[in-house]
């Protein structure tokens, strides 16, 4: 990989350098004195180069650095929102049914007086809930999502 040695370094890369000081001094390679001040010029340094030039002298294990940005910066795959067609039919047909229910509801209620009959509706979302938990409303979601996610790329 062609590492530029003038890009900062993190904490994870600091202490990844630590573990290999530790790794060293165990095996014998380092004093205590010697870890002890390579360890404070780890934690002082801000770039590649500070840092690799406290293992030079010494084997693997050295620190790992993570890929640049510019390598691993890619453009977001953004999931399209779920589509009704992606629906178990069980759920396609009760979410069908349960605006039919509702105006029937309130169509017999009016004319006969059976305002009860209004709980059906009610009870088919329940249970359509139910059955299908947290995926019940998802779909709704995903398509506020959906439509958030288009109106900012005609934006840009």
């Amino acid at each position: 990989m062609n590492e530029n040695p003038d890009v900062r370094i993190g904490d994870t890369e600091r202490e990844q350098a630590l573990q290999a000081l530790g790794e060293h001094m165990g095996a014998g390679r380092l004093t205590v004195d010697e870890y002890g001040d390579r360890s404070a010029r780890v934690a002082t340094a801000k770039t590649r180069a500070e840092l690799t030039a406290l293992f030079v002298d010494l084997p693997e294990p050295h620190p790992k650095f993570a890929a640049s940005w510019a390598t691993v910066a890619q453009p977001a795959v953004t999931k399209a929102p779920a589509t009704w067609a992606d629906r178990p039919l069980g759920q396609r047909l009760v979410a069908a049914v349960i605006p039919l229910l509702f105006v029937g509801a309130v169509l017999v209620g009016v004319t006969t007086g059976f305002w009860y009959l209004i709980a059906l509706p009610l009870a088919t979302a329940a249970v359509g809930r139910s059955l299908w938990g947290s995926d019940w409303e998802r779909g709704r979601q995903g398509r506020r999502d959906g439509r958030r996610r288009l109106g900012e790329r005609d934006q840009s």
